[in-house]
């Protein structure tokens, strides 16, 4: 019953762009798993210990980045209607997801399933955030403060770390990772919202590939190559 219920809820919060309530949030849950001490090692050097900052590989890509940002803010107004935070929170979505070697609009997506763009949002599970991590994960990999997870970037890398451990672990799929990452796994309502979604951020993706002062047409369709120029972790 619970998991009809969310399912429902989902699809109306993807229609809508709206959540059930200002406090609650539905997402599903990260499953705890044994983490053999390499993967550990791995996943807690990309966290880092210290308060994570936008520190980019290059110019280019910061601008890129910024390019991006500003091409999204009109689609962002609504839910964010402060410009300063409007772009932080796109900036660093950016960042983090290419980091990560993630599409940014395809994180964009999953925050719009997850959380419905909003910064404290707690489930019925306990998932914290944007990305609605789960605090085990601060646990496992981070610091131990679940608290961090309702700071933006902090939740933002969590989410994007997490869900490259996912791909990796389904080897690329997409659809399975996504399923993990929501702990409903091998069911299509999830991944299907996610990616839905995921399209309607696209149209700034031309940005990220192409150099600075190009003038780029919007773009409509999945790229070829997710998390390409990725941004090196420091």
């Amino acid at each position: 019953m619970m998991s009809e219920l969310r399912s429902v809820w989902m699809g109306a919060a993807l229609v809508a762009g709206l959540v059930a309530s200002p406090q609650a949030a539905w997402a599903g849950a990260q499953a705890e798993e044994p983490l053999a001490d390499s993967v550990r090692t791995v996943l807690s050097a990309a966290i880092g210990r210290s308060a994570p900052a936008l520190t980019f590989a290059d110019a280019v890509q910061k601008q890129q980045c910024e390019r991006w940002a500003v091409a999204l803010e009109d689609k962002l107004l609504k839910r964010k209607p402060d410009q300063l935070v409007r772009r932080e929170f796109l900036l660093t979505a950016c960042y983090e997801a290419r980091r990560a070697g993630l599409e940014p609009s395809l994180v964009l997506g999953l925050i719009q399933v997850e959380s419905g763009f909003r910064k404290y949002a707690i489930s019925s599970v306990g998932a914290r955030g944007y990305m609605q991590v789960m605090p085990f994960w601060a646990r496992l990999i981070g610091n131990g403060e679940a608290s961090s997870l309702f700071h933006m970037q902090s939740n933002l890398r969590f989410g994007c770390v997490i869900l490259r451990h996912y791909l990796d672990r389904e080897k690329g799929n997409l659809f399975m990772a996504l399923g993990r990452y929501n702990g409903s796994r091998g069911r299509a309502e999830y991944p299907n919202m996610v990616t839905a979604a995921w399209r309607t951020w696209k149209v700034a993706d031309a940005v990220l590939t192409s150099p600075p002062g190009t003038q780029v047409a919007q773009a409509t369709g999945v790229s070829a190559t997710a998390g390409a120029g990725a941004i090196r972790p420091r």
